[in-house]
């Protein structure tokens, strides 16, 4: 074992996910169904983790055009539902999740908003908004979380998905 005598780093610089493993998250967390059950439990585990974490954070799932779940954090502000709207908007119009969407657009060497012109203030490629997908039928909605530093949205969305399909 190593030790150094100098100060030990409080915060470790996050590594970017590559488009590999952002394109493997989507095709791993698949829905068998998705119900309006599951809507409020996927929704509730957001909830408990941002609580955990004392997350200033607004959360969202959206099915086919309808607002099954939604709920607003302590310190999370209109402008978080404004976020949500626009990043959800990707998910609908690409099928893929807000993060991925940007991270593409970041890898060809332009930004979403002058690759897509599309209107900013209706459509943001930010992390945070991931496809709802039912196995056999495709995407079918979105969930979405918006308050922390995007990729920090996209990690926790990640994770609530995986937890909630660890337990289908």
């Amino acid at each position: 074992m190593t030790h150094t005598s100098g100060p030990t780093p409080k915060f470790q610089p996050e590594l970017t996910p590559s488009l590999e493993e952002l394109e493997a998250q989507e095709r791993r967390l698949v829905f068998p169904r998705f119900t309006y059950e599951d809507a409020w439990a996927l929704g509730s585990l957001l909830v408990e983790l941002a609580r955990e974490r004392q997350a200033p954070v607004a959360v969202d799932i959206h099915r086919a055009g309808q607002q099954l779940f939604h709920a607003a954090l302590p310190g999370s502000t209109p402008d978080n539902d404004a976020w949500i709207a626009r990043k959800r908007r990707v998910v609908e119009r690409y099928g893929a999740s807000s993060y991925l969407v940007g991270a593409r657009c970041r890898a060809k060497g332009t930004t979403f908003e002058d690759s897509s012109r599309l209107d900013p203030d209706v459509y943001a490629a930010h992390g945070g908004s991931f496809p709802i997908t039912v196995e056999g039928v495709g995407v079918v909605g979105a969930v979405t979380v918006s308050g922390l530093p995007q990729l920090a949205d996209h990690r926790m969305v990640v994770e609530a998905l995986d937890t909630f399909l660890a337990k289908q």
